[in-house]
């Protein structure tokens, strides 16, 4: 049995429990306990603090994990990134006031900075005696209140930064999203690759749809250019010998399209699908 820990509050808890629920897993977070077996799958699942998560997977106290890319970088953490996943989307931002002189990044190395991520913006700036002050939240507060000169922040929209009387200066710091993480001796035993094997076959189900139609016998070659799917379309021959089925996996965001192409060829019956789960 292996130990998979998921974030237990903010924006990457609900979307990490929802993916594994998704792919077949258990992973049902109890009021009163901070732990739950899925004894099917034969994993234990941890629900804790997300930037917690790479100190245990690090350090092989929990062989898997997922959290951010940002929480990761900031711990120095020795776990392997082994799959990127499609939620938790960030950028870490210098802010400045609103009406400050300051107009490149590299005029600010000699400021006072709030920040959640003091080891991030040291690696960015590489300056040893920056002055960083480090907050656990409400950075954005911290200009105002005389606290630093500028923030680094996680930033989504930026309106919390802008309601705060501040701009966003420059290119982001860090770019972070949600991945899976495990540690270097358990990325490879077989548990953790039937995670990956899961969660990959899921992630690859929601970018695709299945498409089926009915095609004259002259129009087939030129079907099948419309929707080549993964390998190859599966071509089954109907009652009607002049007719043939085709079936075959297209791409979501082109899947109106290729139905459009689809009926303006000839072909009857088109129907679109979404699929659980696919195995490349």
């Amino acid at each position: 049995m292996i130990k998979v820990a998921i974030p237990n509050k903010g924006v990457l808890s609900e979307p990490a429990i929802d993916l594994l629920k998704a792919c077949g897993y258990k992973a049902s977070k109890s009021a009163k306990s901070l732990s739950s077996i899925d004894l099917a799958n034969g994993i234990e699942f941890y629900f804790l603090r997300p930037n917690d998560i790479p100190m245990y997977v690090g350090n092989g106290i929990i062989d898997a994990g997922i959290t951010g890319l940002d929480f990761c970088a900031e711990a120095l953490s020795p776990a392997i990134k082994i799959l990127d996943l499609p939620f938790g989307a960030s950028r870490h931002c210098v802010a400045v006031p609103e009406k400050s002189k300051y107009q490149k990044l590299d005029e600010l190395k000699d400021l006072r900075i709030a920040t959640s991520f003091p080891g991030i913006v040291r690696s960015y700036f590489k300056n040893p005696s920056m002055e960083l002050v480090t907050l656990e939240g409400a950075v954005e507060i911290s200009v105002g209140l005389g606290v630093a000169d500028a923030v680094v922040d996680v930033v989504e929209t930026g309106t919390t930064l802008k309601q705060a009387g501040l701009r966003i200066l420059g290119e982001p710091l860090f770019l972070s999203n949600a991945a899976l993480f495990a540690h270097p001796n358990r990325q490879n035993c077989s548990e953790v690759c039937y995670l990956v094997r899961r969660l990959e076959g899921k992630l690859l189900a929601m970018s695709y749809k299945m498409v089926e139609y009915d095609v004259p016998a002259n129009l087939l070659e030129q079907a099948c250019a419309i929707t080549p799917g993964l390998q190859s379309p599966t071509v089954a021959p109907l009652q009607n010998k002049d007719w043939y089925s085709v079936k075959a996996m297209v791409k979501s965001e082109e899947s109106n399209c290729i139905m459009d192409k689809l009926q303006d060829l000839g072909c009857k019956g088109i129907l679109l699908f979404n699929i659980e789960s696919v195995r490349p």
